[in-house]
């Protein structure tokens, strides 16, 4: 590994997949995913180990579907064969309630907060706020935003604490469908 891979910190935002839709008298906040979001979050598992993507620290919205989906990512991931598969300790899993309905300011602080040692960071949560985390990270992406079970992988030369406008090139995009 050299010095400069070894500077290099990972950031992989992921859009929650499919939710059910809500139902009058339904907290916005349990809607648990679709059967297509459940295959879509291991998709998007599989590539990110396929693409030796795994994170060292997770930061996880507390609602009901982005904790499926990263239940889903995390089956996704220990499901493929062993020459793509995870290796080495599981990651750190934070489940921040702040991630909920957050500004893109709100969640880049949530990222700021990752343990300086990790290389990879998966962030799970909702639009518009992850849409517009990728945004302004890269404001040279298109602004169509993240559809769900998309994955937008942004690399950055600064530590965590460091990172900020325009500082993140996006380096990949996938949409994950089971």
């Amino acid at each position: 590994m050299t010095d400069s891979h070894a500077e290099t910190r990972t950031l992989v935002l992921l859009r929650h997949a499919k939710a059910e839709p809500g139902s009058e008298g339904t907290d916005d906040a349990q809607r648990p995913l679709s059967a297509r979001g459940e295959a879509d979050a291991a998709a998007a598992g599989a590539w990110l180990a396929h693409h030796d993507l795994l994170p060292d620290v997770v930061l996880c919205s507390t609602a009901r579907r982005t904790r499926q989906t990263w239940h889903g990512v995390a089956m996704g991931m220990a499901g493929t064969p062993p020459e793509g598969g995870p290796t080495g300790p599981r990651p750190t899993v934070r489940y921040e309630p702040g991630a909920y309905d957050a500004h893109p300011e709100e969640l880049l602080a949530l990222v700021r907060t990752a343990d300086p040692a990790a290389r990879v960071v998966l962030l799970i949560a909702h639009n518009p706020g992850v849409s517009l985390l990728s945004a302004f990270l890269d404001p040279e992406t298109d602004e169509e935003g993240l559809r769900t079970a998309e994955l937008a992988v942004h690399r950055g030369a600064t530590i965590w604490s460091q990172w900020g406008r325009g500082g993140a090139p996006i380096a990949q995009r996938h949409t994950a469908r089971g």
